[in-house]
């Protein structure tokens, strides 16, 4: 990239956030600092009102605007392909916002960019498992929850659990989301039971906005919860080995792969199954709902946490 290029497109990436620090924007275009306070200078010379804050970043003065940005060709088939995975993999809330930025997108691209964004539009596509279409999960707040995550609001939610069939009323301090597996999944402080959960977006019956405000920096950060989660090497997933009763076996169907599943052996009593996945404490939830069903063979670090959970789970309803 060459440095006008550079520098138009750090102006876009000043204007896309309250403060921008130094470190960032080097980051951002692999270059040194030094060469960062030197073309922030040249901005500032050229005439864009930048201000500065010691130890915290740069910011555009209030009020200064550019010119609408025009897109290439190459950034809107990337923003194409992002609304194909949209589509798939977000609810009706997101894709319908997703959908209508992309119409703006369109408006403003030259004559021969709209063509060849057509000819690409049909030759892309997304595919998903395929699910029943369950009407009592709307699948549709991730826009709400958005905006209780933007304004620091708790949620007012209708949720339900898979593991004991049942739907209860709970107020969450939202933290974050984040996608895996082909589902969004709602971070959270759980006043219901005064800890952190894990709410799956696409099991929530029903969402509102309370109003209520809550102080997040009360709360540990999405960031925080995953690395605490996610306590694997994310280069290195375990190998995990379990056995399930042919019955419970066939009822899985397409479940196994969104947990890692690579291999079977089929054998007169069970099925032994091979798995690699990044989180034993997520895998080991999944198993649980198999009940008696399902024996772990490997790893021994896997049996601890189910014994652990179970026996948190024994305390709770005890």
């Amino acid at each position: 990239m060459n440095r006008i290029d550079r520098l138009t497109a750090i102006l876009i990436q000043l204007q896309g956030k309250k403060i921008v620090k130094a470190q960032e924007v080097a980051d951002r275009f692999d270059i040194s600092l030094r060469t960062v306070y030197r073309d922030v200078k040249a901005l500032m010379e050229a005439g864009v009102p930048i201000g500065a804050e010691a130890g915290t970043g740069y910011y555009i003065v209030e009020g200064y605007h550019l010119p609408p940005v025009m897109f290439n060709r190459n950034e809107a088939a990337a923003l194409l392909t992002g609304e194909k995975l949209m589509e798939k993999h977000s609810d009706q809330s997101n894709h319908q916002q997703f959908s209508n930025a992309m119409q703006k997108i369109r408006a403003v691209l030259r004559g021969s960019d709209k063509d060849f964004l057509e000819s690409l539009d049909e030759n892309i596509a997304v595919l998903r498992d395929t699910r029943a279409n369950d009407q009592q999960f709307p699948n549709r707040f991730l826009s709400d929850i958005q905006e209780g995550l933007a304004n620091q609001k708790v949620l007012s939610v209708e949720y339900y659990s898979f593991y004991n069939d049942s739907t209860s009323r709970r107020e969450i301090e939202p933290i974050g989301i984040f996608h895996m597996n082909s589902s969004w999944h709602l971070i959270g402080w759980c006043r219901l039971r005064g800890d952190y959960r894990d709410f799956r977006a696409d099991r929530i019956k029903s969402l509102q906005l309370t109003g209520q405000g809550f102080d997040k920096s009360k709360r540990i950060t999405l960031q925080e919860y995953i690395t605490k989660e996610f306590e694997a090497d994310p280069d290195q997933p375990s190998l995990i080995q379990i056995r399930i009763s042919h019955e419970i076996a066939r009822w899985l169907g397409q479940q196994k792969y969104h947990y890692g599943f690579v291999q079977e052996r089929t054998e007169t009593d069970y099925v032994e199954m091979d798995f690699l996945y990044h989180s034993l404490h997520y895998f080991s939830r999944w198993l649980l709902m198999l009940g008696k069903h399902a024996s772990i063979v490997a790893p021994e670090d896997l049996k601890v946490i189910i014994r652990q959970q179970i026996s948190e789970l024994n305390g709770h309803h005890s």
